[in-house]
Formats: C-alpha cells, sequence, structure tokens
C-alpha cells in the first residue's frame, strides 16, 4: 500500500513519477509554469482535493509548486499537498466585496509573474467537482486574461494524466473496491417493487457511509448514480419512482470518488429468473464485451476498438448503437482521455485505465448495458473491480 494513515486521515507520499511525467511534456511544449484551477487538476499536481473549487495551483518547471487555499481548508491542504508553499486566502473580506475567486486570481497571478510562458486550462471541456459537488465552481473572463503569454495546458495535462502511476492505480483500486462492496450490499436487499431511487440511496448511503474512512485508507468517498430497471433502462435519463422490475436486469450506471480519484462502472442485478430474451441479450452484449477486453491491448488503435465494439453490437440487431462512447479513460475524473472513436486516432498503451462499456437499447425502454474499469498492462488488460460483469441474480 503506498499510503499512510496518520491520526485517522489519509496523506499519501509524493507522486514524482507522475510529476517527472508533467514536467518532461513541459520541457517539450516550452512552458515555464502551468497555472490550474480545475479541482481535479489541482489535485492532480498538487494531492490537495479543495472544498469549493475555487483553489489553484501555480506548477512550475523547476522548484516548488504554489497552491493557492481557501483559508478555511488551511489543515487539510498541510496534510494533504505535496507542497509547503501554501497562499492563503479568505471567502468573506469585510473589506473587499468582490468573490473569493477575486482574490485567488491575485495570488495565481503574482505567484506566475515570476515565470515566462505559462499554461493555463483553455480549452477545459469538464472538470471533476470539489468536495462540496453540488455547486460547481467555473471559471470568469479575467482568469483567461490575467497571466500574460500563455499557452493551452489542457492537452498537456490529458497526455500526462491518460498514463496512470502505481500510486494512481493504488488509488483507483480503492474506489473500485468501494464500488463492488455497494454492489454486494444492495444484491441483499434489493426487492421487486422498491423504486429505481431507493435502490439507488442504498448504493448511495453505502459508498458515503462505509466507503468514507474504508480500511483506514480514504478520507471521503462518494457515490453517484443512474438506476434503471426493466422498460426504465435507457441511456441519458433520470433515476425516477419506476418500481423494479422481477425478472428483468436493474441497471446500476454508477460512480465512486475516493479523495478524488474515480471509477466508472455499469452493473446489473435481477431479482428472481432471467427471461429468456433478457438472457439472449445478455449472452449477446458480453460476447462484444469480451472480445473489446481482448483486443484492448499495448499498440491497439482506439478507432478500432469503436469499429469492432459497433459492428458487434449491429450485428445483435441494434443498429447505430449506443450514443454514449465505448470506451474512455478513467482516473482523476470518471470521464478523461482517451475516447475511443472511429473518426479520432490514438493507440491503447500500457499504463492507461480504460473504462470500456457497450450497451443495447430497445425502442420504447429496456436494454443492457456492461462496463468495468480495466489497466492495461504488457500482459494485457486486469479487470480491477471484484463485482462481475452480466447480469448477477439477487
Amino acid at each position: 500500500m503506498a499510503g499512510a494513515y496518520t491520526l485517522g486521515r489519509v496523506t499519501w507520499p509524493r507522486d514524482d513519477a507522475k510529476l517527472d511525467r508533467v514536467r518532461a511534456l513541459m520541457v517539450e511544449r516550452e512552458l515555464d509554469a502551468l497555472v490550474v484551477r480545475a479541482p481535479d487538476n489541482v489535485l492532480y499536481l498538487t494531492n490537495f482535493w479543495g472544498m469549493k473549487g475555487y483553489d489553484a495551483c501555480v506548477f512550475p518547471l523547476e522548484g516548488e509548486p504554489t497552491l493557492v487555499c481557501l483559508e478555511a481548508s488551511e489543515d487539510d491542504a498541510v496534510r494533504t499537498a505535496w507542497t509547503d508553499d501554501i497562499l492563503l486566502f479568505v471567502g468573506y473580506d469585510p473589506t473587499d466585496p468582490r468573490p473569493p475567486v477575486a482574490r485567488v486570481l491575485e495570488l495565481a497571478s503574482a505567484a506566475a509573474s515570476k515565470y515566462g510562458r505559462v499554461g493555463l486550462e483553455l480549452s477545459l471541456g469538464t472538470q471533476a467537482a470539489d468536495r462540496m459537488v453540488g455547486e460547481p465552481t467555473t471559471f470568469t473572463a479575467e482568469w483567461f486574461t490575467a497571466f500574460g503569454d500563455v499557452a493551452d495546458a489542457t492537452p498537456l495535462l490529458a497526455e500526462a494524466r491518460a498514463l496512470k502511476t502505481e500510486q494512481e492505480i493504488d488509488r483507483m483500486r480503492l474506489a473500485n473496491d468501494i464500488a463492488a462492496a455497494a454492489m454486494d450490499h444492495c444484491k441483499l436487499v434489493i426487492e421487486a417493487g422498491m423504486t429505481e431511487a431507493e435502490i439507488a440511496a442504498e448504493w448511495e448511503g453505502f459508498v458515503h457511509g462505509e466507503g468514507t474512512g474504508w480500511e483506514g485508507k480514504v478520507d471521503l468517498a462518494l457515490g453517484f448514480s443512474l438506476v434503471w430497471s426493466g422498460p426504465g433502462i435507457r441511456t441519458f435519463t433520470a433515476t425516477t419512482s419506476r418500481p423494479v422490475v422481477e425478472h428483468e436486469p436493474t441497471l446500476f450506471e454508477i460512480w465512486v470518488c475516493a479523495d478524488g480519484y474515480w471509477c466508472d462502472h455499469t452493473k446489473n442485478l435481477v431479482v428472481g429468473e432471467l427471461t429468456p430474451v433478457y438472457r439472449e441479450l445478455e449472452q449477446g452484449l458480453m460476447a462484444v464485451y469480451e472480445e473489446a477486453i481482448d483486443f484492448a491491448q499495448p499498440g491497439a488503435l482506439l478507432a478500432e476498438l469503436d469499429r469492432r465494439v459497433r459492428n458487434g453490437i449491429d450485428a445483435l440487431g441494434f443498429v447505430g448503437q449506443p450514443s454514449h462512447p465505448i470506451c474512455h479513460g478513467v482516473g482523476a475524473r470518471a470521464h478523461e482521455q482517451p475516447y475511443a472513436h472511429q473518426a479520432g486516432g490514438g493507440e491503447i498503451a500500457s499504463g492507461m485505465v480504460l473504462a470500456i462499456e457497450p450497451g443495447c437499447y430497445i425502442e420504447g425502454g429496456g436494454g443492457l448495458r456492461v462496463e468495468d474499469n480495466f489497466l492495461i498492462t504488457e500482459g494485457g488488460p486486469v479487470k480491477l473491480s471484484p463485482f462481475p460483469d452480466g447480469v448477477v441474480q439477487a
């Protein structure tokens, strides 16, 4: 285990393999410093996971990074951050009516002023949440105009984050184990007639209640779920008060965030015996899934993976499906690069963690999806979750 347990709270040693990779890419792109504010990038570079998303990091090519941190989070920053250069700002200043991010910008721009060319998250499309989750704090126009000679650091960070270090894999295994244990719990309590929301609450409650403090290695675990049953199964719709349907799958589209590192799964339970129609669909989809896993070897083309999965789903009679990606990276976000797409490029590489997720959806409602996270090694993909794929009988 790479982490240590101290005074009831978790701390991780500085991950030099990760930080050295970032700095090597900075040299290639002729950047003197990175300035990041997305919570997942601040976590990635400093190990500090902020409460409100106000915090920032100035990460130089050489020397100590600067963490700009909300004063109320000072104790957490001192305990967890991989830097001693911590600049504090107050959330409320009786002499300054501006929002906190204005004070963050002043401190970050001053810290970055000693460097030449700076990389910013100019093309950031998504970001992971802070620990408060429900109300993400986003960037203002002033953030993008305050740093002088800048370049877009998003591609650099995406490339660095696509390959995981041993410590990152350890942290992701914790998220995977918590998600699987929560599914084991749901397997014991699910009943026909429960609502989708009730069984989703069982899963999320287990993750937060049991996952926080998991094995003495997790400060905070948060679960996120979409749960659909029988004809309620479809993609991109919310969990509702529909009932759990006996003899048909109840699909759990689930994510666990354990101290900023994620897993992304789709698992399925059935109350009673699965219907013959669904059993046939499960067999066909699992064959597509297993072929995709076998194909996910170092050097394999991501475009070809997408093509193979979608051709397999077409052959099952679900032409043009699914509408969601069939493969993407997982790490300090639940969805991050690389993505498999027929019109895209890129190769699968050892050290990636990929979510592979084929799905088939019946017109009008119903269907099936399977998904797990796989560490790509020179010997092939390694499944990270101990919970089975396919449809598991409760």
